[in-house]
């Protein structure tokens, strides 16, 4: 064959000739030292452990009997709708679903939130002919809602929460409603802080003004009724409610399916109908979309039907008992660690708080020091715990975030032992700080007419410079993005992970 002249001669081949099995496992795996554990117990983010032996070799299995099956099309391979009917059918089973509700097995809580976004921006349209709709949103509200108020069209109208307990104020959310509303939203839990939305007096006034109401039961549609089995009091959240008209769960969250695993659920099959995708009006084959996804492995479909098959009912019960064991043992030490600050009454395996300067004798009030939250989380990492910090947000204070597991309560003593040590360091640490010439300027930037310069010269100045990499100690960072405004925030986090994701020249 005559190579062809056409081609340039200093072409650079995409991929290596090929190389052995063997040899690409072993970068996989030495990749994998970088990042921060996700068995063990030690990373309060992020992650899900049951702590139960065989678990992820079960998942991987189901997974790869699935890897190569077409989650498009259950005509072709109806095997997908059968296990599909399954998992929707007991988070239905879980969830006091009435006859007649239906679902949709997703990615993940995005997904599902999108969906159910899309649902009702819809339902709104079409029933009461709602062309500029509204999303009435407790500010904890998942930034997920913010995403599909984005993606589809819809303006949040966001209502601060009380800010004693972090819960949404139903009488602020009833206020709220107007014909343009398409959805209202509520928590179970929200996962800033733990806490359950008085989702009965919300959904109550949804259903006054006619208007859905979306219960965001991500983190805690798998656990409170298991942890209500387990002897614990759980206040009503789900279609127990007759207001409540849809509810997202995730899976891999204390379902300990692998990532991403979501279940959306409507009271009926008239709602689901306004979240699928049809279009007939191409040269091809028809198309029926019930996600956003249309072509799929429905290899996480099949791992997370293993998954709940092989846990079961008891097995539940057992995990939750074990979460709710864990968030006890850990509300109690934080409560006697001078200084320190738990945020609202965390209900669901999240557990936020904060750290206090000048507190009271009863450490229930005091000013927030987010230098020293900073400082401590930073020495938490050094001592090899990952817990994340949040910023300060419309008058909520900053705080670490921890998301408790099964793997979680043999850790938690040790945590508490190397939390008040961590403390003393961070207090001999220079107080992070903020340039006060830069957050003036900030105050005065536009972030959408910001150049790539300025927007490479701030980043630099926060220690996130060209190369996507960290720095050791995340305080300085952290401590400048709190006080920027919301919007420039923004910016920079896009550009930085922008930074990230992006080829690089040899």
């Amino acid at each position: 064959m005559q190579p062809d002249p056409t081609a340039s001669a200093h072409e650079t081949p995409a991929l290596p000739a090929g190389r052995p099995a063997a040899e690409i496992l072993t970068e996989l795996k030495a990749l994998r030292t970088a990042d921060a554990p996700t068995r063990g117990g030690r990373t309060f983010a992020y992650v899900y452990d049951a702590g139960r032996e065989g678990l992820d070799e079960l998942a991987a299995e189901a997974y790869a009997a699935y890897a190569t099956v077409n989650g498009l099309d259950p005509t072709v391979f109806p095997s997908v709708a059968r296990l599909e009917n399954d998992l929707v059918g007991a988070a239905a089973a879980l969830l006091g679903a009435p006859p007649g509700a239906q679902g949709t097995f997703t990615s993940g809580g995005t997904e599902s939130i999108l969906l159910a976004v899309k649902t009702a921006r819809d339902h709104a349209r079409s029933t009461r002919g709602v062309t500029d709709p509204q999303l009435v949103l407790p500010s904890t509200a998942h930034a997920a809602f913010h995403k599909a108020a984005a993606y589809l069209g819809l303006e949040p109208v966001v209502v601060p929460v009380d800010p004693v307990t972090y819960k949404a104020n139903p009488t602020a959310m009833a206020a709220a409603i107007t014909p343009r509303t398409a959805l209202v939203v509520a928590s179970a839990p929200s996962y800033a802080h733990g806490v359950i939305d008085p989702v009965a007096r919300i959904a109550e006034a949804a259903a006054e003004h006619e208007v859905l109401c979306h219960v965001d039961a991500c983190i805690g549609g798998w656990l409170l009724p298991y942890l209500r089995r387990a002897g614990r009091t759980v206040e009503p959240f789900d279609f127990s409610l007759p207001g409540v008209t849809s509810i997202s769960v995730d899976l891999h969250k204390y379902g300990y399916a692998d990532k991403g695993a979501s279940v959306v659920l409507y009271r009926n099959a008239e709602l689901r109908r306004h979240q699928y995708f049809a279009h007939a009006g191409w040269p091809g084959y028809p198309v029926v979309n019930p996600t956003v996804q249309g072509t799929k492995s429905a290899g996480l479909l099949a791992q997370a039907w293993a998954v709940l098959q092989h846990i079961g009912e008891d097995g539940y019960t057992a995990l939750a008992a074990r979460v709710a064991e864990a968030s006890d043992h850990l509300l109690e030490g934080l409560r006697t660690t001078p200084d320190i600050h738990i945020l609202g009454e965390p209900e669901a395996g999240l557990v936020a708080f904060t750290v206090l300067t000048s507190a009271t004798p009863d450490r229930h009030s005091g000013t927030p020091d987010l230098s020293l939250l900073l400082h401590l989380a930073d020495e938490m990492r050094v001592r090899g715990w990952y817990l994340q910090p949040q910023l300060s947000f419309d008058g909520l204070p900053p705080n670490l975030h921890l998301t408790l597991t099964p793997a979680t309560v043999d850790r938690v003593e040790a945590l508490l032992t190397d939390l008040p040590e961590a403390l003393v360091t961070a207090r001999t640490l220079p107080p992070a700080t903020a340039d006060p010439a830069l957050t003036d300027l900030a105050a005065t930037l536009d972030p959408d007419t910001l150049t790539p310069e300025d927007v490479a010269g701030i980043l630099a100045f926060a220690g996130l410079g060209e190369g996507g990499g960290l720095p050791e100690r995340m305080a300085p960072v952290l401590f400048l993005l709190d006080a920027l405004p919301g919007r420039l925030k923004e910016r920079l986090l896009t550009e930085f992970v922008g930074s990230v994701f992006r080829l690089r020249t040899p």
